[in-house]
């Protein structure tokens, strides 16, 4: 059996204070996919990964994205779009991580280019599995410009250009994800999808739906691009196939006011798999809280799959 967990930890200091290293040293997970690492190497806690292999794409942007996948044996590839990572062994401090060659296998997809240094994406091949992990970090966006309303916005009005950005990252990353997962595929392996991808595919995802329905995350044009992403013969979202009728299970929640103690989240955290991965999943949960504590804004979402 392999457990396998994604979570966005908001800050890998902050995570760190809320007990992230004793939830990472108890759960069991073989595989973890983090985003939002929001440190640079010389700010990493020595602690960060605790004992697991780490291979790592902070970006070049200070106190923002970064993405990781921890494993349990050195992976036999890493491939990020920037071409570098940082790799770790069990136990290393931060000073200890090196910086080596990771180019990406297949011609990075047009579009992409502008998004390469940004910490938002890392790929491995398990060396214990015939799996490839992709970890993704998917951009918030915003509203686009016709929607755009000053006095029911807690950002300022930008006409439409954080929309606009993450409109061209999802119709590259659609040209990227066909190629991975078909290399993964010519190369006997099973190709898993994690992380963090700001949209909330139906109502199903979203407590609030309702009020929700002309709010970046749950825009239709976002919804259409993601169902696209996904069918029977290239990628399952895992935890739905698994609990097909529930709302949720949610995996992220706003801090302010009651969201969390109502559950009225949104589910945006998620495990898209090749299908014969998807069928060996055996069971499905979101770690709400770790003794009674929130790691972060997001809860790590975390399968059992069985893939004998």
């Amino acid at each position: 059996m392999l457990r396998i967990a994604t979570a966005n930890i908001n800050g890998i200091r902050a995570t760190h204070r809320r007990g992230f290293g004793d939830w990472l040293a108890g759960r069991g997970a073989d595989v973890v996919a983090l985003q939002e690492v929001r440190a640079q190497q010389d700010k990493l806690p020595d602690d960060a990964f605790g004992d697991y292999h780490v291979a790592l794409d902070t970006g070049t942007l200070p106190g923002r994205n970064g993405v990781a996948v921890l494993t349990r044996r050195a992976p036999a590839a890493i491939r990020t779009w920037s071409g570098t990572a940082l790799v770790g062994v069990p136990a290393c401090s931060a000073s200890e991580l090196t910086e080596v060659p990771a180019p990406d296998h297949v011609p990075l997809a047009r579009g992409l280019g502008r998004f390469a240094h940004e910490g938002r994406y890392l790929e491995v091949d398990l060396a214990d599995a015939p799996l490839t992990i992709a970890c993704l970090y998917l951009p918030k966006g915003g509203l686009p410009a016709h929607l755009q309303r000053p006095e029911r916005m807690r950002e300022a009005p930008d006409g439409g250009a954080r929309y606009t950005r993450k409109m061209g990252f999802m119709a590259a990353f659609s040209r990227h994800l066909v190629r991975t997962r078909r290399a993964a595929a010519a190369n006997g392996r099973e190709f898993l999808l994690m992380g963090d991808l700001n949209i909330a595919h139906t109502r199903q995802d979203l407590a609030a739906w309702r009020r929700n329905q002309g709010n970046d995350g749950f825009l239709p044009e976002e919804r259409e691009w993601f169902g696209q992403q996904l069918s029977p013969r290239t990628l399952v979202d895992v935890v739905r196939s698994l609990h097909p009728e529930k709302e949720g299970p949610y995996s992220w929640w706003s801090w302010l006011g009651q969201s969390f103690a109502k559950d009225a989240g949104w589910r945006i955290d998620y495990h898209l798999a090749s299908p014969r991965l998807a069928r060996s999943a055996l069971r499905a949960e979101v770690d709400r809280e770790f003794r009674g504590q929130r790691l972060s804004d997001h809860s790590p979402v975390v399968v059992d799959y069985d893939l004998a």
